[in-house]
């Protein structure tokens, strides 16, 4: 079960509304969904959670490239709206490397066999758990200062595990409006 919610900053204070992510499938849908609900280029926050496995919180600034922060990248990794969130600039990757490391082993087979020939080869390695494995590290990603200025340090965001968009949003003066939504 997924939360997600826009939280705008206006001259009277925060502004939230619920949001639907169904037409969302990348980083730039998601950032044109909060400048669509900006306010005079305000700061946008689009928090999303995944029951208490993950949250993340884009900000978005007018014009400026989105802040991400993500609190567990595995476990969004496994997850739809996560991947929107993991870029390949986020994970420190060449825009679409995975992509075209995938499509060349498959085009020429190097999985160490002769075409034809069985792959008896040794799967047990510690170091290889699947496609991807270790591409996407474990724990907290991304910009640990994003909301800073906002009244929420680094240190507190990112001891956050559990009910986290509420505490993030008592620490923003927010809670009350993002609890309408919720």
């Amino acid at each position: 079960m997924y939360f997600a919610a826009l939280l705008a900053r206006t001259e009277d204070g925060w502004e939230a509304s619920d949001t639907e992510l169904d037409d969302v499938e990348t980083l730039s849908d998601l950032t044109d969904l909060a400048r669509d609900a900006s306010v005079d280029e305000d700061t946008v926050l689009v928090f999303i959670e995944q029951e208490d496995a993950w949250f993340g919180v884009v900000r978005v600034d007018g014009e400026e490239d989105p802040r991400i922060y993500v609190s567990d990248a595995s476990a969004a990794a496994r997850s739809s709206y996560g991947e929107i969130l993991l870029t390949d600039e986020l994970l420190g990757r060449e825009p679409g490397a995975e992509d075209t490391i995938a499509a060349l082993e498959e085009l020429v087979g190097l999985d160490g066999t002769e075409d034809g020939e069985p792959n008896t080869a040794d799967n047990d390695n510690d170091d290889d758990d699947g496609p991807g494995a270790g591409v996407v590290p474990a724990g907290p990603i991304g910009d640990t200062g994003v909301l800073s200025d906002l009244g929420l340090p680094e240190a507190e965001l990112l001891m956050l595990r559990t009910d986290a968009l509420a505490e993030i949003a008592d620490a923003l003066g927010a809670a009350e409006v993002l609890e309408t939504v919720r």
